[in-house]
């Protein structure tokens, strides 16, 4: 395979021209994984202008309703464009219907007691935004279990059936409300062979040059589908000998510079394969499906940082050379801004290699 990534890191703006607000940047990422809420919005702030910070995704969560969290995809949280949430959800959730009464019922939440989870869940925000464990709270009163992972069950089920979303940001926290409720009336939905090609479109925005099976693993969909939707925009993309499909129109692409990337950053979700990024690092990043903060030199892994102390502990897997060093170290303060915390000199560890 010839070397994608300068292509894949301009495509996720890691290189080139940042967004220039918050929207941008998740539109232009399409879904943005969004299990750990510092995750996502470093991911924002990977590929934005330094004036954007965590306050301007919050703002998009509360107060511009523009962004939403919800179940997607491949049954995972992402962060998506408000405008995006509704052909996502119509196109990639009902094939997880199965697995999630599966799962389920591996909780010990009968069919009947999911009904009535379901039904607990939409009685509660219909009332206005739920904490999850203002939720939790209203199930066990109502009998249905929510030990273990019981409860996130409960809460996809209620996405799969209601469009139920993590909307405003109260106190830190997320709330759950009912995406009608809180974005308004649902537009009306795409024809499926147009939800398709828009996928294909999107996706290869994001992500190209990628193959099929990337597509089809991204948005967990069947091949044929992926084909369908890759067929209709087919006059738009060029194809390489080893299968990869790009839009046709991109743009030359340099490496991006050195940065930081927090836990979950979507260039490690968007493809089968992680080794372009991590190359032999992989089990430095990614542990029992935790994927660690890293920092990229060249568009590779080149170590993994954290915030210790209120200070950024950047842990290199080789002695870097000065540059890369020096830019590493100037984004550690760049992520301490965004954050909003006090600019403590970052760290620079012991590599491990």
């Amino acid at each position: 395979m010839p070397d994608v990534l300068p292509a894949r890191c301009a495509a996720q703006l890691l290189s080139g021209p940042p967004a220039a607000t918050a929207e941008d940047a998740v539109r232009r990422v399409l879904a943005v994984q969004g299990q750990d809420p510092r995750g996502f919005r470093l991911a924002v702030r990977a590929r934005t202008v330094p004036a954007v910070t965590a306050a301007d995704v919050d703002a998009g969560l509360t107060e511009r309703r523009s962004l939403v969290v919800s179940w997607l995809n491949r049954g995972t949280l992402h962060l998506v464009a408000a405008d995006d949430f509704w052909w996502l959800h119509d196109l990639t959730t009902p094939q997880l219907a199965t697995e999630s009464r599966r799962r389920l019922q591996q909780e010990g939440v009968t069919p009947p007691l999911a009904e009535r989870g379901v039904a607990t869940v939409l009685e509660q925000v219909a009332a206005g935004p739920r904490t999850r464990d203002e939720l939790r709270a209203a199930l066990d009163a109502a009998g249905v279990p929510t030990a273990g992972q019981a409860l996130v069950h409960v809460l996809l089920a209620a996405t799969l059936a209601h469009r139920l979303i993590r909307g405003p940001v109260q106190g830190g926290e997320h709330t759950m409300v009912l995406a009608e409720d809180w974005l308004g009336p649902a537009p009306e939905p795409l024809d499926r062979p147009v939800a398709l090609a828009r996928l294909a479109r999107r996706y290869l925005a994001a992500h190209g040059p990628a193959t099929e099976r990337d597509l089809a693993m991204w948005a967990k969909l069947p091949l044929r589908d992926v084909r369908a939707g890759l067929a209709a925009i087919a006059d738009e993309t060029v194809v390489d000998g080893d299968g990869l499909v790009d839009l046709a129109d991109r743009a030359p692409a340099e490496a991006p510079p050195p940065r930081l990337l927090g836990n979950f950053d979507p260039v490690l979700h968007g493809w089968v394969s992680r080794e372009p990024v991590l190359g032999a690092h992989d089990a430095d990043v990614v542990a029992g499906g935790v994927f660690r903060s890293c920092a990229l030199v060249e568009g590779r892994a080149a170590g993994v940082w954290r915030i210790a102390g209120g200070r950024v502990r950047i842990a290199p897997f080789a002695p870097l050379p000065r540059g890369p060093e020096a830019a590493l170290l100037a984004d550690a303060g760049a992520v301490l801004a965004f954050l909003g915390l006090p600019g403590k000199e970052p760290v620079l560890e012991p590599s491990t290699g």
